[in-house]
């Protein structure tokens, strides 16, 4: 598929109507659905309504912005007014949000044609997309492997070019781990530079919306549209956006010399040796660029699962409380009472890795474990986020890291390279590579920007 900008200019130059290239997307789903099942729905007369729309201001002679037009595909924990989301899960079968959420409201406003909402693992919680309540997930590259996951759907539907860019959520890698199996372009970005307002919550200080895309330009198109501040969410940051795209360097040494951090923690046990070869090759070709690369060490890097899953686990353990079928979602008639009602419909409703995190948490912050679990795991991350913030003091403007490891089940290790700062994935299916940056938190634009070159030198 084309990317957004060749889309815009065939556009503007009314080469091609955005009706036709909503329809084509539709054909490409119609033709791979059966195979990906990328989508739990597809918004076919919403996306031609809204294709209409484009075309009719292109004929009245307004301006359109560079996403009018684009087909996208949204993680189905978003909400989407008048439209179901289902968070992958059975009790949430029948939910049609009154309202939208921030991001999807942005897309609306910038003419973008939303055609349908993409798999996930249950509540965002699985890296296989195998924890969906409804259907499986097939990675397009390789139909017997997995996209990864929580978002796999959306990694599996960019990759198909079922559309040209899409939405996901990112915890705990849930952006970045599909975007290296599928082998497009995966981004996290700054924890509060997107609004979280209508995203599902699974764990609150840690999600973030983030955007799937084939090219890293694209990626930051996607994602100026959809950054900014959020006067709904309390913890979206006030800070201007730039025109992300057109701060991507066009050629590499033009953005001066670049210290980048090489985290020795990352190339540890375990690591595929096909995986770490290309990773030092494209280490080798950046000093041959100019750059200043340097060995680090993160000490307490290793603390960072077990940190997460008890952060996690316990977040999502009160966010989930909410299920309790009085208001919403699926509930189970057949009882006697209140309790008995709650107790059948969650028992029902939720899949096994979700009943899973939800004891977890609600053991990590029962009376006598909250000071010796949650709160431990809180003052473990913000030592962690120390040693993040003390090797970019030293004038290091990137850290690099190493893509998950190649076999064919991630461990719920893999989340140890997945959990720090501002992180973008670049992933090349074919040779089972990839690279992860991490960047200081609101250095997006430098992030983007040597992510297009280690994508060219890969």
């Amino acid at each position: 598929m084309a990317s957004i900008r060749e889309l815009h200019e065939q556009l503007v130059k009314k080469e091609r109507s955005a009706v036709e290239i909503t329809t084509e997307a539709l054909d490409r789903i119609q033709a791979v659905e059966s195979k990906v099942h990328a989508f739990l729905s597809i918004t076919t007369d919403q996306a031609l309504e809204t294709a209409k729309q484009v075309d009719a201001k292109i004929a009245a002679g307004e301006e359109i912005g560079l996403l009018a037009g684009i087909p996208i595909g949204i993680k189905d924990n978003m909400c989407t007014k008048g439209i179901p989301t289902t968070c992958g899960s059975r009790i949430l079968e029948n939910f049609v949000p009154p309202y939208e959420s921030t991001v999807t409201q942005k897309l609306k406003d910038a003419g973008a044609v939303m055609v349908g909402k993409t798999n996930l693992d249950e509540f965002a919680m699985g890296s296989s997309t195998e924890n969906s309540g409804y259907q499986l997930t097939a990675n397009p590259w390789d139909l017997s492997r997995v996209p990864g996951g929580s978002s796999g759907g959306s990694a599996a539907a960019v990759a198909a070019s079922e559309c040209t860019v899409a939405l996901g959520s990112d915890t705990g890698g849930s952006i970045r781990q599909p975007a290296s199996l599928c082998g497009v372009v995966g981004m996290k970005p700054t924890y509060g530079l997107v609004s979280r307002y209508g995203l599902v919550a699974y764990a609150s200080s840690l999600d973030q919306i983030g955007p799937f895309a084939n090219t890293v330009e694209d990626a930051a198109i996607l994602l100026g549209a959809i950054a900014g501040h959020d006067l709904k969410d309390s913890t979206s940051l006030k800070v201007e956006i730039p025109d992300y795209a057109k701060l991507i360097q066009p050629n590499f040494r033009a953005r001066g010399q670049l210290r980048i951090g090489i985290i020795q923690e990352t190339f540890g046990q375990g690591l595929d040796s096909v995986v770490e070869d290309a990773v030092k090759k494209a280490i080798e070709q950046l000093q041959e660029l100019g750059a200043q690369i340097e060995i680090i060490s993160c000490p307490r890097f290793r603390y960072g699962l077990p940190a997460y899953y008890i952060i996690a686990t316990s977040e999502a353990s009160a966010n989930l409380a909410r299920y309790d079928a009085v208001k919403y979602g699926v509930r189970e008639e057949e009882a006697d009472n209140l309790m008995k009602m709650y107790t059948k419909t969650r028992a029902a409703g939720f899949g096994t890795e979700v009943k899973r995190r939800i004891m977890l948490g609600t053991y990590a912050l029962s009376a006598g474990y909250y000071d010796a679990y949650y709160l431990k795991a809180q003052k473990v991350r913000t030592l962690i986020k120390e040693d993040f913030e003390t090797a970019f003091a030293k004038d290091r403007e990137t850290l690099l890291s190493l893509r998950l490891l190649n076999q064919d089940r991630e461990p719920y290790h893999r989340t140890r390279y997945n959990g720090a700062v501002v992180l973008l994935f670049v992933g090349c299916y074919a040779r089972n590579s990839g690279y992860q940056l991490h960047l200081e938190s609101q250095c997006t634009e430098h992030l983007l920007d040597l992510l297009k070159w280690l994508l060219v030198l890969s």
